[in-house]
């Protein structure tokens, strides 16, 4: 699967690799970036994630680290593409050996699309996608610590997840000392079911969370939103 990105971006996703999906977008536009931030993302499958902050900011730069070689390859060949060589990289490994990858305090934010289904559900794809999509492959506790390692003090790590993970994200994140700071939901439309959470939490902050206003992807007419319109780039969007 190929995508046109903005900015003379492109992405492909080969067979195997999780693609581009609603979430990743809706993360990339979620993520605050500083000035010349440092990003490590946390899982970065095809480079989708890294590719679309880069086209946000012409100063950031981003590590992805990656189990799957598959994902690796076909990440770095679109970066390749994207001609991001000298801002992107993707270093292969696991997120629960994370210390044996990268030095502490190295990042300045990270941001992490983290696997839905619980280990053994039998929701969760056969081989391919199965590792990008299953917790056992990275359980809650070791992405937060993960990222926790990679961040300097007060550095960001933002996420997506879906509701039902929200009190085991919470507990992952207080036990590696990230405070949730910003947390806001997303529904299909107006008056419908939470279907994602986006969440920012701080390494070092300070208690307080901010609940902040649904990110509502249609109008009640099912018509997409200014907002879906903006993130996606779509004529019209404000």
């Amino acid at each position: 699967m190929d995508e046109a990105l903005w900015n003379r971006l492109t992405l492909e996703a080969s067979d195997g690799v999780f693609p581009l999906s609603t979430d990743t977008m809706l993360l990339s536009d979620f993520v605050r970036l500083r000035p010349r931030a440092r990003v490590a993302d946390l899982g970065c499958g095809c480079g989708a994630l890294g590719l679309l902050l880069c086209a946000r900011s012409t100063d950031c730069t981003v590590t992805g680290i990656e189990l799957l070689p598959r994902a690796c390859a076909q990440a770095r060949a679109n970066i390749a593409a994207s001609g991001l060589s000298e801002r992107m990289r993707v270093v292969p490994g696991d997120l629960q050996a994370i210390r044996t990858l990268l030095p502490a305090g190295s990042y300045t934010d990270a941001a992490a699309n983290p696997p839905y289904f619980p280990a053994a559900s039998p929701a969760a794809p056969e081989p391919g996608r199965a590792a990008a999509r299953s917790q056992a492959f990275c359980p809650p506790e070791a992405l937060c610590a993960a990222a926790a390692w990679l961040l300097q003090w007060g550095g960001r790590f933002s996420l997506v997840f879906r509701p039902e993970s929200l009190c085991d994200f919470l507990c992952a994140l207080r036990s590696a000392r990230l405070e949730p700071k910003r947390l806001r939901p997303v529904r299909p439309r107006p008056g419908g079911p939470v279907r994602l959470l986006l969440l920012e939490a701080v390494l070092g902050g300070r208690p307080g969370l901010r609940w902040e206003p649904d990110l509502l992807l249609e109008d009640p007419a099912g018509v997409p939103s200014d907002e879906y319109r903006r993130i996606y780039h779509l004529k019209g969007g404000r």
